[in-house]
């Protein structure tokens, strides 16, 4: 009887370790399926995103060429309205004022000044918009 325990002991011990085998080869496998749909299921986040994000980018050109659209009028028509003080004060002393500016009339009261001044001033009234 004791003959017939240790076989039996030994059988055992025998499918145990077949068994423990079995059991790491199945976590082995079940960590290598699971990296697998990880992997998977990234790639499909990852394309969702992508289209998100060109989505956006669409959304944004959009919204862009609107505010170019807007703008380029504003480009004509500068924001710009002051003009420099001397500038006033040389204006005022050939009773230009105010306003819009006559281009003959400018042109008479910058008969003093030299080719670079003159440029200068005509330029600074443009931009102020002042110039008819």
């Amino acid at each position: 009887m004791e003959l017939q325990e240790k076989e039996i002991a030994e059988r055992l011990e025998a499918a145990t370790a077949l068994l423990e085998r079995t059991l790491n080869w199945l976590e082995e496998r079940q960590g290598a399926l699971t990296g697998e749909v990880e992997r998977i299921s990234a790639t499909v986040e990852q394309s969702r995103r992508e289209a998100e994000l060109g989505e956006k980018l669409a959304e944004a050109e959009r919204e862009l060429a609107e505010v170019k659209a807007a703008a380029a009028p504003t480009v004509l028509n500068p924001l710009r309205r002051t003009v420099p003080a001397a500038t006033s004060e040389m204006l005022a002393k050939h009773g230009i004022g105010e306003g819009p500016v006559d281009v003959r009339t400018l042109d008479a009261a910058l008969a003093g000044l030299s080719l670079e001044q003159r440029i200068a001033v005509k330029t600074q009234l443009l931009r102020a918009g002042t110039i008819a």
